[in-house]
């Protein structure tokens, strides 16, 4: 390793890393735990349409504070 680098990682679930970056632009929020709120229950995407998704992942949600938005739910097509 350079000199430069630190040799201690720390790791970070998808919503908190996501709260680490919107609070540099100036935006609090914190993250919850996965499978915790009513937005994780229901499906994701419609099944009537062939070119939609069936296999998501939900990698979990941010409480935003302060602002009009409530919650922002993460998720990946897979």
């Amino acid at each position: 390793m350079h000199d430069t680098e630190s040799d201690t990682f720390v790791l970070q679930s998808w919503p908190e890393k996501f709260c680490d970056m919107l609070k540099v632009i100036g935006v609090d929020s914190e993250s919850k735990q996965i499978g915790t709120d009513d937005v994780e229950k229901g499906d994701y995407y419609s099944r009537y349409f062939a070119q939609t998704p069936r296999m998501i992942t939900n990698r979990g949600c941010l409480d935003i504070k302060n602002s009009n938005i409530d919650i922002i739910q993460i998720i990946q097509k897979g």
